[in-house]
């Protein structure tokens, strides 16, 4: 098991900061969600559709920390409501790949949220940035990690 203490030299409160940093996203999915007439999973399921284009319903699981189960309902609600279509895989005919479709206005949807996090952005350097994201990156990686990691201990099941 890894060792879970902070690393030396945080600021006062940067756990705080980073509780209200996930707090603050959580409420935006949901305020999007809303937006959209969507449901939060079915909002963040559609979004990792966008960034990789076309996904099996397996690989769509894995991404959102879904079961493969509930990930095959929220394929069905989010084609009836023509934002994805089923389609056959170019390179395995017996595979399906599931597609978002440009039907729904993410742009006007995200806007606000682009426009007052480019004012964030602003503030630092170009140098600063490249940290920041990088930390994007990764810390999206952990995340899921420990979304899988919890829904395996809440099953009994241990991860692969």
């Amino acid at each position: 098991m890894s060792d879970d203490t902070p690393p030396k030299g945080l600021p006062a409160g940067a756990h705080e900061a980073f509780r209200r940093h996930l707090d603050a996203v959580t409420a935006y999915t949901q305020a999007a969600a809303d937006a959209a007439g969507m449901h939060p999973t079915d909002w963040a399921a559609l979004s990792v559709l966008n960034l990789a284009g076309r996904l099996t319903s397996g690989e769509l699981a894995e991404r959102t920390g879904l079961t493969t189960g509930a990930t095959t309902r929220l394929i069905d609600r989010l084609e009836r409501a023509g934002h994805v279509r089923r389609v056959p895989d170019p390179a395995d005919r017996r595979r399906v790949l599931v597609e978002p479709l440009p039907a729904l206005d993410v742009g006007g949807i995200v806007d606000p949220a682009r426009q007052r996090l480019a004012e964030v952005f602003r503030r630092y350097r170009p140098e600063e940035l490249a940290v920041l994201f990088d930390y994007f990156g990764h810390a999206a990686d952990a995340l899921l990690a420990a979304t899988h990691d919890m829904r395996a201990h809440a099953t009994g099941r241990t991860r692969p």
